[in-house]
Order: C-alpha cells, then sequence, then structure tokens
C-alpha cells in the first residue's frame, strides 16, 4: 500500500475539526460540513479518480494486522464520545439562534453517523471484546445500539433476501425504505434476541436480553447528558441538550439507512429451496471504488468483499471487478436517492443493464 492510500484514511478527522471551527464563527458557516461531504468530496472523487488496486497476497496478512489501521478506528470512537459531549458543552453555555440549533445539530449528526457508525460498523464485526465495546460505546452516542445486533446477525444473513429490512427492493423509493429498515431492523434485533434466549432456555424479558439493556444504556447516555448540562448551567435543566441529542441522533443514523439503501438496490439472492437462499456473493452488493470516498469512509464501497469476508478489516478489502458498480461514491448517491424519480432513471438502467450480462455469463 502506498503511502498515499495508507494516510488518506486520516481524512475523516478533518470533519470533527470543521464543526469546530463553524461552531467557532456561528451563523450559516456549518453548511461548511455538508458542503464538503456532498459537494466538495464527489468534485475531488472525479478529478483524483478511481482506485481498483487489490492488495498482493503474499503482503496481505501484514496488511490485515497492520497496528496503524486498527488504531485509527479505535481512536475515533473516543474522539466521538469527547466530539458529542464538547457539542453539549456548546449548547448549554453558548446562545445559538434556531436556525444554528438546527444546523450545528445536523453537522454534529453527519460526523457521528457518516464517519461515526461506519467506523462502529467496522469494530462491530471484529472478534474481539474491545473493538466490540467501541462499536457499541459510538452507537450508544447516536441512540441506535440495536444496530449491532441486527446488522452482525440478521443483515448478514439475509441480505438481499426479502427477510432483510435492510435491503432495498427495484423500484422502491427511500422513503418507502426507509420506515421499512428503521422500523424492520428493530424488530428484528429484538426477534433475534428472542430466539438466541429460548435456545438458552430463558424469557425474552430476562436480564441477560441485550436489547433491554442497549435501551437503558441509551436512556442513562441521555439523562447523563442533561445532567451535564444542568451542572454547566448552574442547576437550570437544559432541555434542549435532549432535543440537539435526539436530532443529531436522527441525523446519524438516517445517514446510515441512506447507505443502507444505496449498497443493495434491487440486488436479490436466488432463492433455491424452501425460503433457503444461495450464499451470498460478491454480486449482491453494489461497490465503487472513487480513491477519496473509500478514504473518507474506511472502503466501505467495497461492500462486496466485506460481506465475503465480514471479520476483514477495511484497508485489506478487495474490489471485485464483477460486482455491479455505482455511478458515483456515497456521497453523491445519497442525494440522488433522495430524488426518486431521477435515482431509478440512472439506477433502473445499470441494473438492468448488468443483470442482463449476468444472464449472458457462463
Amino acid at each position: 500500500m502506498t503511502l498515499t492510500k495508507r494516510f488518506s484514511f486520516l481524512l475523516c478527522y478533518v470533519l470533527p475539526l470543521l464543526v469546530v471551527l463553524a461552531e467557532s464563527f456561528g451563523g450559516v458557516t456549518y453548511l461548511i460540513v455538508p458542503l464538503t461531504v456532498f459537494i466538495v468530496l464527489p468534485v475531488l472523487d472525479l478529478i483524483v479518480g478511481k482506485d481498483d488496486s487489490n492488495p498482493p497476497e503474499i503482503k496481505f496478512l501484514n496488511l490485515q494486522n497492520d497496528p496503524f489501521f486498527r488504531y485509527l478506528t479505535q481512536v475515533w470512537a473516543f474522539v466521538q464520545i469527547i466530539f458529542v459531549i464538547w457539542s453539549v458543552y456548546r449548547i448549554v453555555l453558548y446562545p445559538h439562534s434556531v436556525m444554528e440549533f438546527f444546523l450545528f445539530a445536523i453537522a454534529v449528526g453527519i460526523v457521528t453517523g457518516g464517519i461515526g457508525i461506519t467506523v462502529g460498523h467496522e469494530l462491530g464485526h471484529k472478534n474481539n471484546r474491545y473493538e466490540q465495546f467501541l462499536a457499541k460505546m459510538i452507537y450508544m452516542t447516536v441512540c441506535y445500539m440495536h444496530f449491532y445486533i441486527e446488522h452482525n446477525r440478521g443483515h448478514h444473513t439475509n441480505v438481499s433476501t426479502p427477510n432483510d429490512p435492510a435491503s432495498s427492493k427495484k423500484n422502491q423509493s427511500f422513503y418507502q425504505f426507509y420506515p421499512q429498515t428503521v422500523i424492520g431492523a428493530y424488530k428484528s434485533a429484538w426477534n433475534l434476541e428472542k430466539k438466541r434466549l429460548s435456545k438458552l432456555g430463558l424469557n425474552v424479558l430476562h436480564y441477560r436480553n441485550e436489547m433491554i439493556w442497549y435501551s437503558i444504556i441509551t436512556i442513562l447516555f441521555l439523562v447523563s447528558m442533561v445532567i451535564f448540562g444542568t451542572i454547566l448551567s448552574g442547576g437550570e435543566i437544559p432541555f434542549e441538550v435532549l432535543g440537539f441529542l435526539l436530532l443529531q441522533s436522527f441525523v446519524a443514523f438516517s445517514l446510515l439507512e441512506m447507505t443502507n439503501y444505496i449498497e443493495h438496490y434491487g440486488l436479490m439472492r436466488k432463492e433455491v429451496n424452501g425460503g433457503k437462499f444461495e450464499r451470498v456473493l460478491p454480486v449482491h452488493s453494489w461497490n465503487q471504488n472513487y480513491f477519496v470516498s473509500n478514504a473518507l469512509l474506511f472502503q466501505l464501497q467495497r461492500h462486496s468483499d466485506h460481506h465475503a469476508n465480514a471479520g476483514r478489516r477495511y484497508q485489506a478489502l478487495r474490489h471485485y471487478e464483477e460486482a455491479p458498480q455505482l455511478p458515483f461514491g456515497y456521497e453523491l448517491m445519497i442525494l440522488i436517492a433522495l430524488l426518486p424519480p431521477i435515482w431509478f432513471r440512472m439506477m433502473n438502467p445499470i441494473l438492468e443493464s448488468w443483470e442482463k450480462n449476468q444472464k449472458i455469463t457462463p
């Protein structure tokens, strides 16, 4: 791996710095964050171009075990918790207009969701408890801890089937998909815990139910932030803290679900026998290899390899030429997904052309 690519993964740390800068100026300067993510980065994608290179097999293990890449994601977990606490501090002690309040929360949510949940996703797939704990800590800050259960044990099993709430169907708009995935994933997490506990001979309301604990932890986090704000304000309860945290959480997990919508749109695994489906293949995920987007998102856009090798670290993910390819990086595709007529006009011909090629390929 070149030094340029190695250090490109530090790009994510620019975003919280932009929020800090915007908070010091106030007004409309918070827009620097969405403008950077959704306009500047896609332009840089087109300028810098794509990176289709794969790590050579002889160097794969060294790359996979390189501590530099592991520390980048682990450190982010602490950056995120400090970042969220700092934002509460700023909301309590510094006056914000209604516009500034909303723009600040949106900017924070873009960071905690666009980067934070991506890092949490990376850490949550690792087989050591420390990194799993850090993943849960990140999810706690965006009120989405159930994602740890549903994504790992639900989505990765049911991806690209009718049983997966996080897989979007052809001609399904994002606005139709959103309640399906938000509500469906939460229900799925409860059902997964119910099945796990049932195998142990335990009731769903048993104290070992992780969904119960995740709910308690999230509530305690929110309460602790309100108490923190109360102390800062000299005893007056700052209810705006709760609203701010919930708003940035909404932005954060909405970005996650927009990404879910994009990653598997219209791709379906074949049913082979009585409700059982073919194994997950690289062709069941949309991919993209724009250098800048992948640097920001820890190569999440190499999604096929992630589903084939969920424990593989981001720096070692491979490009699959046979996987369907998105026309742009996630940042721009998210904006297009918000406009269903444009999304369908762009994506359906690509999907249909790819499906046709699959059928004629031996």
